[in-house]
């Protein structure tokens, strides 16, 4: 398989679909192992909006427990790509983004000229999925480079 992807965004959240989604995106960049054709991989983790307000804003917290609840929120989201891009050796940057789900990934991704979107589908059903919409669909139908869906 001829791949020349030099740039390749994946999205994560933790989940088991974004967890195959990683690995698969890792499997990817692999391909490209000569030094003319090394990949880099961008790992995204998309937030909601910053200005959003939030019920965990009713409520009080230490500044410091809620900065070492979501860097331990970030270990275990990163770990599978982490680990994975490690064993592979791969170029990984880790990116944190804010907005609605596809259109912050189309963004970063024309942002970044990626060649190739990675990203898992989560299997929802038909109902679900005409009532909600699918991020997957949604990235696919309006990215301007290749989308890998992973189930």
């Amino acid at each position: 398989m001829l791949n020349l992807s030099k740039k390749i965004l994946v999205a994560i959240d933790g989940s088991p679909a974004s967890d195959k989604a990683a690995e698969e995106a890792v499997r990817l960049a692999a391909a490209n192992s000569s030094a003319r054709f090394r990949s880099t991989l961008y790992a995204v983790i998309v937030l909601p909006a910053k200005d959003a307000p939030a019920l965990t804003d009713l409520y009080p917290t230490s500044r410091k427990a809620a900065k070492d609840d979501w860097e331990d929120k970030q270990r275990r989201i990163y770990y599978v790509v982490d680990k994975a891009a490690a064993e592979a050796n791969i170029h990984l940057r880790k990116e944190v983004i804010y907005g609605e789900v596809d259109e912050a990934l189309l963004k970063f991704a024309a942002e970044e000229e990626c060649d190739t979107i990675v990203i898992g589908s989560s299997g929802k059903g038909r109902m679900l999925r005409a009532l909600r919409g699918s991020i997957s669909s949604k990235v696919a139908l309006n990215a301007t480079c290749s989308v890998y869906i992973v189930r």
